[in-house]
């Protein structure tokens, strides 16, 4: 005898019908499409339903109480709904992650983009014209041949599934995205003719500063089923004069982090972001010996208005890309190129994180805390020449190793120091943040002193993403690389979150297949045993991209930095799949990239 559960009479959705679900031996047979019989067991509130003894919120009545019933390991008649309209967006989306793979529906209200992502999973859909005519279920136990197809069929043969509360995110920073940032070094260093390309100003760049807009761009992310945002506060905002902190901008923060919380979104806080107060610069900037002082003090008065709702704190952002775009390349303000001078700026920002990393904790001992490293990994143009793996190991050194041993061991090793410990930057990370874009060729040179002895090249048998605005290239994609960086931090013994991985691309022919393509890499790491926890992309908004300016396209959504609207690129609803699936589906990523596969080792 089956057991029905009923469903509420009225749900938020204006297609949902009065229905109930009949459920024999742990397995879901139909739908009553005239009401439920009265005295059977059900919740009071609109739109939940009793499953297993558990109160179920639903939103869309009979279909999403079948969903929700799959989803409490009640399983569904031979992996069928029946349901009585066609599924909306968001019912499909749970539809998918039940794991149901035919969907029998009444033929009114379509709803063409829930049809579209029900078959880009591989979810069969049946139409019928009338209500009347939905057809019985199919009672037989699956048993033989069809229980062999279903077991083909279940959710982890379909599915390159991360782990359970990994986190999906995206990656921004305070100055590309806030606007009207007049205070810091930045700005001051666009109003300098030849700084920037074209010219061009970062502006109200996508005017996060309004609340109002910031709020809405939160609901692009929440809506594409994400679960995480990284943000970065802005030092010139909090403390535009030295030891002055302005409450007001930290309030502001902190509603910021609010709506983030209450769209599901939980935010990871950079405390510096390429960017320094105008005041820092005027005294050295991060070569000045009391910088680690000053950015201690700063990181304790964030950790006190935001601590209440961040747990989760980056303190600096790519130091070695501060460090060599400042000071070595001098494309970065200050505009310096002085070897000895970048070695000074990169040391004091490491023994500042390791300051900032004992002050989070002192405030907060739940927190978890890192850095985000830029790991361009050097590999050897010829992998069997001896002098190009010795310059590329030297150049991992000097670009990775350096970092890297310093936040773990507390040793300061080459070009950085002469491996003297620091006691109080001993394990001063929780977890390490990778930024990864794209690998390097090194080859050793001989006539190359002054760059290491090394030429450094982008493979040019690999396929570039888009250039630079001077035509220089970018980058390479190389999905493999992010597999390779991914496995040499695992040796630190530290979970790692990727903070940062995306590709310009202007016209979006690449970027759904470089986020498949790279996120299974990082499926097959975790495989391996590599501890990785989340995965943010870069970015969610196209914005100001430093001395590139509005000419490199990294967004899920284009901007016109004009009027400030938003358009949703396609590659915004091939990462919002994969993260609503919690993993790759596989029809999604031989859609997207066909025959990509990876080999565990």
């Amino acid at each position: 005898m089956g057991i029905t559960f009923q469903v509420a009479k009225r749900s938020t959705c204006d297609r949902a019908r009065v229905g109930a679900i009949i459920v024999k031996d742990k397995r879901i047979l139909t739908t009553g499409y005239n009401g439920a019989p009265a005295g059977l067991p059900h919740c009071d509130d609109v739109g939940h339903l009793m499953v297993a003894g558990h109160c179920v919120r639903t939103l869309h009545a009979e279909q999403n109480a079948i969903i929700q019933a799959a989803l409490h390991g009640v399983s569904v008649a031979g992996g069928t709904i029946y349901v009585t309209h066609q599924p909306c967006l968001t019912c499909a989306k749970m539809i998918i992650n039940a794991g149901l793979r035919r969907v029998v529906y009444a033929g009114d209200y379509p709803d063409e983009n829930a049809v579209a992502f029900l078959r880009e999973a591989g979810v069969e859909l049946v139409a019928f014209g009338r209500r009347e005519e939905a057809p019985a279920v199919d009672e037989t136990p699956l048993e033989g041949d069809r229980l062999r197809k279903a077991d083909e069929m279940s959710d982890e043969s379909l599915i390159y599934r991360m782990p359970a509360g990994f986190l999906w995110g995206v990656a921004t920073a305070a100055h590309q995205n806030e606007g009207h940032n007049r205070n810091n070094q930045w700005a001051a260093w666009e109003q300098q003719p030849g700084r920037i390309h074209a010219n061009q100003r970062s502006g109200k760049a996508t005017d996060w500063w309004n609340l109002e807009v910031a709020a809405a761009d939160f609901d692009r992310a929440a809506e594409l089923g994400l679960n995480s945002l990284r943000l970065s506060v802005e030092w010139s905002r909090i403390e535009p004069e030295p030891g002055l902190f302005d409450q007001t901008a930290l309030r502001k923060y902190a509603e910021m982090v609010r709506l983030l919380r209450a769209r599901g979104l939980e935010p990871m806080v950079t405390l510096h972001h390429f960017t320094d107060p105008l005041w820092l610069a005027e005294i050295g900037g991060w070569e000045n010996p009391l910088v680690a002082d000053f950015f201690s003090r700063f990181t304790g008065r964030v950790v006190e208005a935001l601590g209440d709702q961040v747990t989760l704190w980056c303190t600096v952002n790519e130091p070695i890309v501060y460090a060599a775009s400042g000071y070595f390349d001098g494309v970065f303000p200050p505009g310096v190129k002085s070897l000895r001078r970048t070695i000074n700026v990169l040391r004091n920002m490491l023994l500042a994180h390791g300051r900032a990393y004992r002050t989070i904790h002192r405030l907060q001992a739940a927190a978890r805390v890192g850095l985000a490293h830029h790991m361009r990994l050097h590999l050897p143009a010829d992998p069997t020449s001896a002098a190009d793996r010795w310059a590329a190991a030297n150049m991992n050194q000097i670009a990775n190793n350096s970092t890297l041993a310093a936040i773990t061991e507390g040793r300061l090793t080459p070009l950085i120091g002469y491996g003297q410990k620091v006691t109080y930057l001993i394990d001063t990370c929780d977890y390490i943040g990778l930024n990864y874009y794209t690998t390097i060729l090194t080859a050793f040179a001989a006539n190359r002193p002054t760059s290491f002895l090394a030429r450094t090249f982008f493979d040019p048998r690999a396929e570039f993403s888009d250039p630079n605005p001077d035509g220089q290239p970018y980058g390479i994609i190389d999905p493999q690389g992010l597999y390779l960086s991914l496995k040499a931090l695992a040796g630190y013994g530290k979970p790692i979150y990727i903070t940062e991985n995306g590709v310009p691309d202007a016209d979006d022919d690449v970027r759904g297949r470089f986020i498949a393509t790279h996120l299974l890499e990082t499926w097959r790491a975790i495989q391996e045993g590599v501890d990785v926890r989340g995965y943010y992309h870069w970015t969610l908004v196209d914005n100001f991209e430093w001395t590139a300016a509005w000419a490199l396209k990294f967004g899920l959504y284009a901007l016109d930095p004009e009027t400030g609207s938003r358009t949703a690129r396609p590659s915004a609803a091939i990462y919002a799949q994969i993260a609503q699936a919690n993993g790759i589906p596989r029809r999604l990523l031989q859609a997207v990239a066909p025959g990509y596969a990876v080999k565990l080792a």
